[in-house]
């Protein structure tokens, strides 16, 4: 492709490479930024499709070439409303947790969807110690409306060691939530599931969804609180897209679909409770 006989090449990366790395506090390199740098300059890439983002500013290292950041939200909500029948999706019943302040803008849009309310997480961190790269997390503060007996949504874009994740299902749960799902692009789970098995026995958590946009392990597949977020379609749906050179802006901008998805589900829970009151 890269040896001049391709009309356009466009790069699907799922997972944005060293993404994580989004800001320099020190003298850390910005290899995200570098290597997007290099697709688009150096081998002619004319887009880059990549999903979730950790900081969708990477973009501006290629300003002249396209960057299309993919949310998964609509395929999110669709795997939770399927295996869930029973959430009552309102301002009482409902609410969206964003783990930490980084995350928020994400949530926001689930909020806002969903019509449901926001909550937050901020980290206190000893800034004068680093531990394996990172400042240690002191403890998480909730900011946000009472959650007692309301089922929460944790939105985020990965689930790394998964530490932070439990710890704030955790403190939820102290507040008195009722059931918890966590719901994140990538679950890469790189401290194992050990911790997982716990809070679920537990009670913490009820369901992890996490997409199909990186290696799942066998192990993982099995568990009984994980839930696959297929994204196989919405993929082949935009690489069809761009080769008929046609808009994406309807498969980036899912409200209507999300809208329609909540009013199917609310009519067959609306069917399912007129069918006991029946019997």
């Amino acid at each position: 492709a890269v040896e001049g006989k391709a009309r356009r090449i466009n790069v699907i990366m799922p997972m944005l490479y060293e993404g994580r790395q989004h800001k320099r506090s020190r003298r850390e390199s910005l290899d995200c930024a570098i290597a997007l740098q290099e697709l688009c300059t150096d081998m002619g890439v004319e887009n880059i499709i990549t999903f979730d983002a950790h900081d969708p500013r990477v973009q501006n290292a290629i300003p002249l070439k396209g960057f299309e950041n993919v949310a998964p939200t609509y395929q999110m909500i669709k795997a939770l409303t399927k295996n869930f029948k029973d959430l009552k999706i309102d301002h009482d019943h409902l609410m969206v947790i964003s783990p930490d302040e980084g995350g928020m803008s994400r949530c926001i849009y689930y909020s806002t969807v969903l019509g449901i309310d926001l909550g937050m997480f901020y980290k206190r961190r000893d800034y004068s110690v680093v531990v394996n790269g990172r400042n240690p997390i002191l403890a998480h503060e909730f900011l946000g409306d009472n959650v007692e007996g309301k089922d929460c949504l944790i939105i985020d874009d990965m689930i790394s060691s998964g530490d932070s994740m439990i710890e704030v299902a955790t403190k939820l749960k102290e507040l008195k939530a009722n059931r918890i799902f966590v719901c994140t692009s990538f679950g890469l789970f790189c401290n194992g599931l050990q911790e997982f098995d716990k809070a679920y026995a537990a009670g913490i958590l009820d369901g992890v969804f996490t997409t199909n946009l990186v290696y799942r392990t066998p192990e993982l597949l099995e568990k009984p609180w994980y839930f696959e977020v297929d994204m196989s379609k919405y993929c082949s749906l935009i690489i069809d897209t761009l080769n008929h050179d046609c808009s994406v802006s309807s498969l980036l901008n899912p409200a209507d679909k999300i809208k329609a998805r909540i009013e199917k589900y609310q009519e067959e829970q609306k069917k399912d409770e007129l069918s006991l009151f029946n019997t």
